[in-house]
């Protein structure tokens, strides 16, 4: 990585607060395109012109997604900008490059019957300290529609269950309250009345833990522990074993919306920088609603059969 890359990455990372995510989706970008540079004898990514950049992209999309193209030109748009805002030079290479058009896809929703099993069949799965545990993480995303990241990063002074609300940390270190609704606060409840034996099993245990999620060790859970707990539950209330944490916030969005509350208030709950991001959800709302209309309304009969038969869901 050289000295242009370098500082883009560290001033991504400490002024634009970007996540450890992002700034490894950058570096990986920026090598990928290094590499390809340097083997055409152009070792120096600050020099680089507009038809190397295209080359290269032009590789990239024979074996990768267009959504996947699309973030590598906005990567590379955002470097060069750097270094016109640094005066390292004047022009930016990626400014006109075409952005593949990425395919709209909606959100996978769980319907609220099919929610109501995934968390019945967590709840009963035991009263041990990680059943109690599995069962707050599950009932918590789905009451408040965090992000992974944001549950993974609670602190056990972030949840005030007197007050039926969390204090969430979200992407670019933004906060929010959330509230947390009564059956949430009762599986946190639960599972803070033996939270302790996790950290007393564990050789930390005489160490300070803030963190409100443990594993058996009494380290803080990451990520891929939180898919694993969804996914069992999937697996075992919902028949399916490929259940992903997004889809329990996809549903908690989608149930509040048809339950009626207004997209200003579900962008806040879900953290959204953006109202656009938040809508994606009225798409998923009024397929659903054509669905129950194709079943029940008698005049749906009148529709044509194959536009019934062939209109998709979400996924």
């Amino acid at each position: 990585m050289d000295a242009s890359a370098a500082s883009f990455l560290q001033a991504l990372a400490l002024e634009r607060r970007a996540s450890p995510h992002t700034v490894a989706a950058y570096r990986r970008d920026l090598e990928q395109l290094a590499a390809f540079a340097a083997e055409r004898g152009h070792p120096d990514l600050a020099t680089l012109d507009a038809t190397l950049v295209r080359r290269w992209l032009g590789t990239t999309a024979r074996r990768c997604r267009a959504s996947t193209v699309a973030r590598k030109v906005s990567s590379l748009r955002t470097f060069f900008r750097h270094l016109q805002r640094t005066g390292v030079r004047s022009d930016n290479p990626a400014e006109r490059l075409d952005t593949p058009r990425r395919v709209s896809k909606l959100p996978r929703v769980l319907d609220a019957e099919t929610t109501g099993e995934v968390i019945e069949a967590v709840r009963d799965r035991g009263e041990t300290a990680l059943d109690r545990r599995d069962t707050a993480i599950v009932e918590l995303l789905y009451a408040t529609g965090m992000r992974v990241s944001e549950l993974c990063g609670l602190d056990c002074g972030d949840v005030d269950l007197r007050r039926g609300e969390a204090r969430v940390v979200g992407k670019g270190d933004r906060e929010r309250i959330t509230p947390v609704g009564r059956a949430a606060q009762a599986a946190v409840g639960a599972y803070l009345e033996v939270r302790g034996s996790l950290l007393r099993s564990s050789a930390r245990g005489n160490e300070p833990q803030p963190a409100l999620f443990v594993s058996y060790r009494g380290r803080r859970l990451e990520p891929r522990r939180i898919q694993q707990v969804v996914r069992r539950a999937g697996a075992l209330g919902a028949g399916t074993g490929d259940l992903h944490p997004h889809a329990l916030r996809h549903s908690c969005a989608t149930h509040l919306l048809d339950g009626g509350a207004d997209l200003r208030s579900i962008q806040e709950l879900l953290g959204h920088r953006s109202l656009s991001t938040t809508q994606r959800y009225t798409h998923t709302s009024i397929e659903g609603l054509i669905r129950v209309y194709d079943r029940a309304h008698p005049m749906a009969e009148l529709r044509p059969r194959e536009e019934v038969d062939n209109r998709g869901g979400s996924s």
